[in-house]
């Protein structure tokens, strides 16, 4: 096995994986890419074994997404680690929505007040017409990211759309329901 060094190798290398799910080549990319993505990861914190599961991840993120690979718009060291840094803040998003009660668990012992709870229900109400009024394709992610707490890339991957769609139908969704919220329509 050569050893990878020119940025015109890894381009080609990740082309051939792209274009023929080349395993020779995903083979060397792996040989290349997972050490520098282990030690990418342990340097932005978190342990040794989540640094590797990060970086075992953002290869077969690599193998899949191969084919969106555009060489024309950058070099492959970009596009591996712009693919690694957004499996590392979705990993980080996914934490993040973990149960907020041992957080603050000072308030789980306070009940609800009444009127705010009136409040809520109206504006739960509310929310749910407005979120039926939602064209479909735009209700679908917002479903997908906020009730059922998936990642965007998961969201991707699910719908079979770019990333870039997915974040634009929550953007446009997201606009309407405050707008409606505050207009109180």
């Amino acid at each position: 096995m050569s050893q990878v060094e020119t940025p015109e190798q890894l381009a080609a290398l990740l082309w051939a994986v792209g274009q023929h799910r080349d395993r020779g080549a995903f083979a060397r990319l792996f040989a290349y890419y997972a050490p520098r993505l282990k030690a990418y990861f342990l340097r932005l914190g978190g342990s040794a074994a989540l640094a590797e599961d990060l970086a075992q991840e953002a290869m077969l993120h690599l193998w899949r997404k191969a084919p969106q690979f555009d060489p024309a718009r950058g070099n492959a060291s970009a596009w591996v680690f712009t693919l690694a840094r957004n499996l590392r803040l979705d990993a980080l998003r996914r934490d993040r929505l973990g149960p907020a009660s041992d957080e603050m668990p000072h308030l789980a012992d306070e009940g609800p007040d009444p009127e705010a709870q009136a409040i809520s229900g109206q504006a739960g109400a509310q929310l749910r017409q407005v979120l039926h009024e939602l064209p479909e394709p735009q209700r679908q992610v917002v479903l997908l990211a906020y009730f059922d707490n998936r990642p965007h890339s998961a969201i991707e991957r699910e719908l079979g759309i770019p990333l870039g769609t997915v974040k634009g139908r929550l953007r446009l969704a997201l606009a309407r329901l405050r707008a409606a919220m505050e207009t109180g329509a």
